[in-house]
């Protein structure tokens, strides 16, 4: 087994075509084949089942893709740690950002990672916190940020930022539900007589307004399952319903004038902010350095918004 077979077939199963797989890395598609055949000859497993759509894992092969991509990150992590012994911060550094801080950060941070790392590379990946844990585990993230993070041995966390939660209204919402008088401020219990669209658990928002209705007594009375920002926002626009969200969750959205935003009180709603990385994977200097970059650019996204 060497890493040229252990290359081509994480990319094989994950493009799920040998024939893409090949174009990706540049190599006829009978190498690439005789790279994955000499794998499964010599662990003894079938690893891909060919199909006339593409190729599909069998158990095993899960079981090695993750590995395959754990020994790929590895080996990369040394290149860059030898990379910069020699003065020079480079390589390959990957982010996953939630939907309602990604349109605040994005550009700042890229321009920040551009000037202080020039020789280094940078992703960005959107997405919710599943699929951020996921990422960070198999390695195809080296850090995230995340929200309400439970401590795990399996990853380290630094808290960048403390955010309290806002009802978001619209005026088509706030005239669905005359009874309730919505002003700049409203007590926790009120959310209970709203119609909230919310997205789906496990996240973080979702569990922490369920978590606090039910100290309470109360129950969210949740009228649709969103797992999109600007959908929900969408939505709320549309007199659907209302949403609880970071106050800057607007700055995501193309149209925010008609939204109102109100504090909740009796308890507030704080949400922590953290960056995450992998307990089990090594920094480099590169990797030491974005952590940094990233948080004095949430630091000073967030100067607007306290």
């Amino acid at each position: 087994m060497d890493l040229k077979q252990i290359e081509s077939f994480v990319r094989v199963a994950e493009l799920g075509s040998f024939t893409r797989a090949a174009s990706a890395l540049g190599l006829p598609q009978p190498l690439l084949s005789r790279h994955v055949r000499q794998l499964e000859v010599e662990l003894r497993q079938t690893f891909l089942l060919r199909n006339g759509r593409g190729v599909t894992l069998t158990e095993p092969g899960l079981v090695l893709l993750e590995h395959g991509r754990g020994i790929l990150h590895q080996v990369a992590l040394a290149r860059e740690e030898l990379e910069s012994t020699r003065g020079a911060l480079g390589g390959h550094v990957s982010i996953g950002l939630p939907p309602s801080l990604s349109k605040l950060i994005t550009v700042p941070l890229t321009l920040e990672f551009r000037k202080r790392m020039p020789q280094a590379h940078l992703t960005l990946t959107e997405g919710f916190s599943v699929a951020m844990n996921e990422g960070l585990r198999s390695g195809r993230l080296d850090m995230a940020l995340l929200y309400n993070t439970p401590h795990s041995p399996d990853i380290e966390t630094q808290v960048l930022h403390r955010e309290t939660l806002v009802l978001i209204a619209s005026e088509a919402a706030v005239k669905r539900v005359p009874e309730v008088h919505l002003k700049g401020r409203m007590p926790l219990a009120t959310l209970a007589e709203l119609p909230l669209i919310l997205p789906s658990r496990p996240n973080a928002f979702r569990i922490l307004i369920e978590t606090e209705l039910v100290r309470l007594g109360f129950k969210p009375r949740i009228e649709l399952e969103v797992d999109g920002l600007n959908a929900i926002l969408e939505l709320v626009g549309e007199g659907l319903g209302f949403a609880v969200l970071p106050p800057y969750t607007l700055s995501n959205f193309t149209a925010p004038h008609g939204f109102s935003t109100h504090k909740i009180y009796s308890p507030q709603l704080v949400c922590e902010l953290m960056l995450v990385t992998s307990a089990h994977r090594p920094a480099t200097g590169t990797h030491k350095g974005v952590q940094s970059l990233v948080a004095d650019v949430v630091r000073d996204a967030m100067q607007a918004y306290r």
